[in-house]
């Protein structure tokens, strides 16, 4: 097989810290029971159905955030905001990425949208100037792990799909890329996530300690 010459990142949860740790510092601050927002938008079944609107861009935020909040039983008032507060960027995976990049790989960020107003979790961070190519989910009303997306994405690579490696945190997400003939990795700790990287591009992605 030829050297793979793609990488297609997830955000949160690749790029970024845990997002259920994220999630479980929230509960705590709402006071609420632990986990109960990841139930809300994974179990509940209207709790789900707005989540997956607001990914596909069928909703705004603003409006998923008063329609959760409602459902959570609390003030939805910039509710994504408030349970992003503690995620933060992922400084060894990024440096990863950019080392693949500077290596000659082509490096892109495939990501399910939360929308942009009031509270921006791309505010910052530069995708179209750091990466080769960008799909954020409501721009195509569709969401991971809609198939469609999937060939949308090699398309903006310019790559078949046995030329990629797909590094995202759900396991949901992973079958229809491996459909497509991509290698996938589900991410755990960053330092297992890069070690699977360096071992599928076959390329060293760390500095030697």
């Amino acid at each position: 097989m030829s050297r793979r010459m793609g990488l297609i990142l997830d955000f949160g949860g690749v790029l970024t810290t845990s997002v259920p740790a994220c999630a479980a510092g929230f509960d705590r601050r709402a006071g609420l029971a632990e986990g109960t927002f990841l139930s809300m938008i994974a179990k509940n079944p209207e709790g789900v159905a707005l989540y997956a609107d607001l990914e596909r861009g069928a909703i705004t935020q603003t409006e998923w955030n008063e329609r959760t909040g409602t459902l959570l039983g609390i003030d939805g008032t910039n509710l994504l905001g408030r349970v992003l507060e503690d995620l933060h960027l992922e400084p060894s995976v990024i440096a990863a990425s950019e080392a693949a990049r500077m290596a000659g790989i082509k490096v892109g960020i495939f990501s399910n949208s939360l929308g942009s107003e009031p509270c921006d979790p791309y505010l910052g961070h530069d995708l179209v100037a750091n990466y080769d190519a960008v799909l954020i989910s409501e721009r195509y009303k569709a969401r991971k792990p809609d198939p469609i997306l999937y060939r949308t994405m090699l398309d903006l690579m310019d790559l078949p799909g046995e030329a990629c490696v797909f590094v995202d945190d759900t396991a949901r997400n992973l079958p229809p890329a491996e459909e497509l003939g991509i290698a996938t990795i589900l991410a755990t700790d960053p330092a297992t996530t890069i070690e699977q990287m360096e071992s599928l591009l076959g390329l060293r992605l760390t500095e030697e300690v």
